[in-house]
């Protein structure tokens, strides 16, 4: 054998030398798998090439610790979403009886699909373009999709970060600069600003002083600079972040998870002072209300919100488990996530209502003394006779219970007029209804709360300070899905394309930024990713468990994680998922053409929302966003199914190396040397896994009796590339 051979150079070497597979065939003596690198290439490589090509590979980046991979991940999970979506849908869908629901889906659906995400992108090391065009060429549409709804989310995403910029930077003054309305002057009299005064102080700097907000989506108004400036420096924060690596995801958890329990913690401390020790069970969610659980569309916002917790079909799950090594646990690593963020979910939704129930309290307090001036008015003047009123009630002690009692007399007797008398029923539910509201949430009535803490400046910092890392968390995950794939698939310089991606979602978010900025938010949040998302996570799951093949998938699983997961996930993944999502997504193609969409617009001559729909050019890029987050599934199966284009996946680069696998999935052309492995010729060869013939291992062992090596990777590799694809 010649000296320079590269057998030779590794027995007289502790490097790591690469072989092609011509040099691996052209000897008679077993191969050193522990210690050897096998590449399927597409090119006749020189020897630097060669390792360049495995130093690639090699230098991946992984995590620095399994801590720093838990707590990246949820923080990407555990976000905004969880502080005031959650809370919403809660209140909205029947209070506490939302939890069954939003339970069983996470059961049967959010975490046997996070499992699979996060076993994929382990398994084959790659984003979520590499993944599915590994697993299927002509399904390889759902990375391109998962990057396009990473960016749509995104976009509006670091908006609300920037909105917590600006209050976060606002904190730093006593007393609140939203504590109270505004005066100002009307010639020589001062007054008090009139929207403010017929709202509340809040609820002014949140319309008014923080997005200066116009009457309808019509009405641009032009930019918002302030908002323009804390979007810039968002944006700035997120992309430092990413260009520091992955590593920075877990930094963020470590500074931004451990702080998050305290602070709510304190704040359901403080939210139960502030009911001077009553139980608050008008604002726990209770009681619930059972004939909820019978609306389809309470199913379907559950499962959305499931989607939206894990952060499921987004990509960023992938990304992030394609840095751990091989043998990570990650059905541990599915049930941890999820189970921390159902509690993390309740957590927030307790002292959210805890919060809001102090607000609401004080609101029906205000409206209560407010119809009680009416009603003495109307006595005065003899409109309403003083038999009306119940003996027992006292007008300098009222209470809300009297004067719900006085209400519903009045409005029995004064049945034809009552209209006219303009009183308010004055109920708390109503109150709770009013406070609870998307975006809003965290800055109106959070805000509303802060003023009556005592040391409020502190618990503003505090909380701001905890929406800034909770939504930093979960846009280095959101773009991990945008960045990690397209880096993966294109080789792109990961500094120039992460500034420059940042740069124009920047320039691309302005729109959020205009006077009608919210309403832009409020229809990317609805409409952007909901129903593709859907679409992206059914497919998913029909790739790994019908194309792919669930047993197959299974098999792979035990001799990766060394254990067989549970039975369950089969029959999870083969049949209940898909038919779920395929009814949650019906449901939602039907409320979208029975229910015209619309938005609530703040008016500014009422100081009252008003729920408006949305003009025809707004529908149109309503249907425009939906479409394009769409449309790449069918145009790469299209173009894939007729060759029109690489189906993205023509070779696999396994590597054996310390008894652990990894896959790289590069270019083949005709005169490769895959030749010496695949039974057909190079241009005849549809995907990475080939047909059944394969390179046998030492002794003409074949690939299944290679699975039963020590180390259990190696047969696992070789079944892999002799699998024909027609079996997946």
């Amino acid at each position: 054998m010649p000296k320079n051979s590269k057998v030779t150079q590794r027995e007289h070497s502790s490097e790591h030398v690469t072989e092609s597979v011509a040099d691996l065939l052209a000897h008679q003596e077993p191969v050193d798998y522990k210690r050897s690198v096998l590449n399927v290439t597409g090119e006749a490589w020189d020897k630097q090439k060669e390792g360049d090509e495995d130093l690639d590979e090699e230098n991946r980046p992984a995590w620095n610790s399994k801590l720093q991979y838990i707590l990246a991940q949820i923080g990407y999970s555990v976000g905004l979403g969880n502080v005031w979506r959650f809370p919403y849908l809660c209140q909205k869908n029947g209070g506490g009886a939302y939890l069954v629901p939003y339970l069983v889906l996470l059961i049967i659906i959010g975490l046997p699909l996070f499992f699979l995400e996060l076993a994929v992108g382990q398994r084959i090391r790659r984003g979520s373009i590499g993944v599915w065009n590994y697993i299927c060429p002509r399904l390889g549409g759902i990375g391109y999709a998962s990057c396009l709804v990473c960016f749509f989310v995104g976009l509006y995403y670091n908006v609300i970060i920037g909105w917590s910029i600006f209050y976060f930077f606002k904190s730093f003054q006593y007393p609140l600069p939203w504590s109270e309305c505004p005066i100002v002057r009307n010639g020589s009299v001062a007054v008090v600003e009139p929207e403010c005064e017929r709202s509340s102080a809040t609820t002014y700097f949140w319309y008014r002083e923080t997005l200066d907000i116009s009457n309808s989506i019509s009405e641009s108004g032009g930019l918002n600079w302030k908002m323009t400036l804390c979007l810039l420096v968002a944006w700035s924060l997120v992309g430092l972040a990413m260009i520091k690596g992955i590593q920075s995801s877990g930094k963020v958890g470590e500074d931004g998870d451990p702080n998050w329990p305290v602070v709510s913690l304190g704040w359901g401390d403080k939210g139960w002072e502030l009911h001077r020790g009553r139980p608050p069970n008008n604002f726990l969610c209770l009681p619930p209300k059972l004939d909820k659980m019978l609306d389809p569309q309470v199913w379907r916002e559950a499962a959305t919100q499931v989607f939206f917790a894990l952060g499921l079909g987004f990509g960023g799950v992938i990304a992030f488990s394609s840095y751990n090594k091989q043998d990570n646990n990650c059905h541990f690593d599915a049930t941890l996530v999820s189970f921390i963020n159902f509690f993390t979910s309740v957590l927030a939704t307790l002292v959210v209502f805890a919060v809001l129930g102090f607000k609401a309290n004080i609101m029906n307090e205000k409206c209560v003394v407010e119809n009680a001036e009416k009603i003495l008015g109307y006595l005065n003047t003899n409109v309403l006779s003083h038999d009306l009123i119940p003996p027992h009630v006292n007008f300098s002690h009222l209470t809300a219970k009297d004067y719900n009692e006085m209400y519903r007399v009045i409005m029995t007797v004064k049945e034809g007029h009552f209209k006219e008398l303009g009183l308010d029923a004055c109920l708390l539910e109503d109150e709770l209804n009013k406070s609870v509201q998307g975006t809003g949430l965290a800055f109106i009535a959070f805000t509303e709360a802060m003023t009556h803490f005592p040391a409020s400046p502190f618990w503003s910092v505090m909380f701001f300070l905890m929406l800034i890392n909770l939504g930093l968390g979960s846009m280095i995950g959101t773009m991990s899905g945008i960045t990690t794939p397209i880096i993966d698939t294109f080789k792109v310089r990961k500094e120039v394309f992460t500034v420059g991606c940042c740069i124009f979602a920047f320039v691309v978010g302005l729109i959020f930024v205009q006077r009608s900025g919210n309403y832009f938010v409020t229809m990317f949040d609805d409409y952007s990713a909901t129903l593709p998302l859907t679409v992206v996570v059914i497919l998913e799951n029909i790739a790994v468990a019908w194309i792919y093949g669930t047993k197959k998938f299974m098999q792979e699983l035990t001799e990766m994680l060394g254990f067989r997961p549970y039975q369950y996930y089969y029959y999870t993944w083969k049949y209940v998922s898909p038919i779920c999502m395929a009814v949650l997504m019906t449901a939602s193609i039907i409320q979208l053409g029975v229910s015209p969409p619309g938005y609530s617009a703040w008016i500014r001559e009422e100081a009252a929302e008003k729920f408006l729909f949305y003009p025809n050019w707004a529908m149109a890029i309503l249907i425009c966003l939906i479409i394009l987050a769409s449309l790449p599934l069918p145009l790469v199966f299209i173009l894939r199914q007729f060759h029109l284009v690489s189906d993205g996946s023509n070779a696999l680069s396994v590597t054996y190396k310390k008894g652990r696998m990894m896959k790289d999935i590069s270019n083949l052309e005709d005169n490769d040397e895959t030749r010496f492995i695949l039974s057909k010729v190079p241009s005849e060869t549809p995907s990475p896994m080939p047909t059944h013939r394969s390179y046998l291992g030492p002794g003409g062992s074949s690939p299944m009796e290679m699975s039963s090596a020590p180390n259990g990777r190696y047969g696992s590799g070789y079944l892999l590339a002799s699998t024909p694809e027609s079996e997946l």
